[in-house]
């Protein structure tokens, strides 16, 4: 039960860059939006289906929700899939450029990103709404 919810966690592409976005760092939800440009309600399942595999940890404080991988207690299975995705995308070019996209997005306030992410979605929203009565 245990390994195929970790196989199902790393199934899809956009959870493993989020997996690998909290190596050694904890990054807030809106931190992780901002990055894999997704919806909140998307990023948030991903996360959920990380949390449920045991891989990520999370933490609310206040209105924001902060996730880190798993720590040195995991189970032993967690710590070797950690390591196996580690190992095999550590040289991946997307993986580097998520680093890189990362590092300035963790500089951003937190206010901003979650002001800007609301914005995106109200105008996507809006474009939707625009689409359907044409």
């Amino acid at each position: 039960e245990s390994m195929m919810a970790i196989t199902r966690a790393l199934s899809d592409v956009n959870r493993v860059r989020a997996l690998l976005a909290l190596n050694d760092q904890e990054v807030c939800v809106c931190q992780l939006i901002e990055l894999l440009q997704l919806a909140p309600s998307t990023v948030s399942k991903h996360m959920t289906i990380l949390r449920q595999a045991k891989l990520v940890e999370g933490q609310k404080r206040g209105r924001w929700m902060y996730y880190r991988q798993a720590n040195a207690s995991a189970r032993a299975e967690v710590k070797k899939a950690l390591e196996f995705v580690r190992s095999c995308l550590q040289d991946s070019a997307q993986v580097q450029k998520d680093q890189r996209r990362l590092a300035a997005i963790m500089e951003l306030d937190r206010h901003e990103i979650a002001a800007s992410n609301l914005q995106d979605k109200l105008i996507r929203t809006h474009a939707v709404a625009m689409k359907s009565t044409n």
